[in-house]
């Protein structure tokens, strides 16, 4: 049993009481000297931060990587370095576009947030469950989810939003068409597959490096519901998905997921059928085969939502050595975005809350003071660089000491070409892979009608007929018969 005390460590009879100025009547002032009244009402006003302007509502839980194949021909990272080796993770997935109090079970696409704690340091994942997106150019980012969020004078989602969004920008096709398949609405977070999208880097001490694509696969088996199954149960109950990883894991029954990478060498990018860097397309297995590193096991629930889940923090510009980031555009944005809305939405010294500290030691004097700071801030170790009061030392390989760790830079994305202004542009091959895409859902008995049927729903409140018309024919592009399909149903009124 806990000893009541104020915040500031006051011994205190009970909490339940307000100190009154009483009068004969019984009733009586409130006074202010009342310490315990006033905090209360005050810390009440606060408690909330600013919700995730994106992926407001989650889930989240703690669990461990293990790495479980020899990846020391392709990366010198040290959480990789030894078969067996674990590293304690904190997962939290959540949908893109609703705010915090919404049904998680809405069509949307959902973002894994995955943070590595390893020996040197938080390596972050910020993934989706889908392995591509619906822009390639960094600029469009903003605007794409505020074409998905309420409009600005109704206050609702729509669709003529949506939709005057996408048929401006085709090049998220590949997206829709996984959006508005059963992929689209999971049936529960334990059954669902993440994918990195970008393009990342696995780097060698000697400097080499191969490009990867990470693919996060479950054990449990995909599970989808219907259009039908997701709003029933959007309205039952809202936390559905919250509540299915939160009872599993209390549970004992802990999900399981394999951790693969797609490798290629470096020069196979300059003449592959593909910009490697644009986060529309995928690499096809049959070119680039799945390699394990790795096992997720998700086996622990947060103690306190807040603490844990809601200050967490994750950024794609957090890598640790033998891990790097590509030339991808949509990377180099999201590395700057996100640790800036973390500073937003939690302040400057975010990085020192427990949830986002780092497991390994810490020494960045540089790096010091602003609001809420929770640490010894480094005494008086000098907060400059150079200094000879107190030298500091820099980061050597784990397996050679005396070798420097190598620089996350490479010289080979030179050939992508020198700076200028960049407009993306279509082409027919920006529909191959969506096209590729209907054909896998028709092995699927009715998973082209359904789709077909999500797709019109929304259509049909679209309220210019151009519009319209528009989306009828980015579907034709994929195939004309799906164009066909969706316009029927909808001006014939589904």
């Amino acid at each position: 049993m806990s000893h009541y005390t104020l915040a500031e460590g006051c011994p205190y009879a009970r909490n339940d009481t307000t100190v009154q100025l009483r009068n004969g009547s019984g009733g009586g002032l409130v006074l202010l000297q009342d310490t315990q009244l006033i905090e209360t009402l005050a810390h009440f006003s606060r408690e909330r931060i600013p919700e995730r302007t994106v992926h407001a509502k989650a889930a989240g839980a703690y669990g461990v990587f293990e790495c479980t194949h020899d990846c020391t021909d392709i990366t010198s990272a040290s959480f990789l370095n030894t078969v067996g080796k674990k590293t304690d993770v904190l997962l939290r997935v959540s949908t893109v576009g609703p705010e915090s109090g919404s049904a998680d079970t809405t069509r949307d696409v959902h973002g894994w947030g995955m943070k590595l704690y390893t020996d040197e340091g938080n390596l972050d994942w910020v993934f989706n469950n889908t392995p591509v997106f619906f822009v390639r150019d960094p600029i469009k980012f903003p605007s794409l989810n505020r074409s998905h969020k309420r409009h600005p004078r109704t206050h609702r989602p729509d669709p003529n939003m949506f939709w005057d969004f996408h048929t401006a920008n085709p090049e998220g096709i590949h997206q829709l068409m996984h959006l508005f398949s059963d992929r689209g609405t999971p049936a529960s977070l334990r059954h669902m597959n993440a994918y990195s999208g970008h393009t990342y880097k696995f780097t060698k001490e000697d400097g080499s490096f191969k490009y990867i694509k990470i693919h996060i696969k479950t054990q449990q088996g995909i599970k989808n519901f219907t259009r039908e199954e997701a709003t029933k149960i959007a309205g039952e109950n809202p936390d559905f998905l919250l509540e299915d990883l939160y009872e599993a894991i209390e549970s004992g029954n802990y999900p399981v997921w394999n951790v693969y990478v797609q490798v290629m060498d470096s020069k196979d990018a300059e003449t592959y059928k593909w910009n490697i860097f644009d986060m529309t397309k995928v690499w096809p297995h049959q070119d680039y085969p799945l390699r394990q590193i790795g096992r997720l096991t998700v086996n622990r629930n947060p103690r306190n939502y807040f603490t844990d889940i809601e200050q967490a923090a994750f950024s794609p510009s957090n890598m640790v050595p033998g891990f790097a980031p590509s030339a991808d555009p949509m990377l180099q944005a999201r590395m700057f975005a996100y640790p800036d809305a973390a500073r937003y939405r939690l302040g400057t010294n975010y990085q020192t809350l427990p949830t986002n500290a780092p497991h390994a030691p810490v020494y960045c004097p540089y790096q010091r003071d602003g609001f809420m700071n929770f640490t010894t801030n480094y005494g008086s170790d000098p907060n400059y660089i150079g200094s000879s009061l107190h030298p500091t030392t820099f980061a050597t390989s784990a397996t050679s000491p005396s070798r420097p760790v190598a620089s996350t830079i490479t010289e080979h994305e030179k050939w992508v070409g020198e700076v200028s202004s960049f407009t993306t542009t279509m082409s027919e091959v920006d529909y191959e892979q969506a096209r590729a895409l209907w054909g896998v859902l028709g092995r699927e008995e009715g998973h082209q009608e359904r789709f077909v049927e999500n797709v019109s729903l929304t259509v049909a409140k679209v309220e210019r007929r151009e519009l319209r018309g528009g989306v009828y024919d980015l579907f034709r592009r994929v195939d004309s018969d799906l164009g066909a399909r969706i316009e029927a149903k909808v001006e014939g009124g589904i």
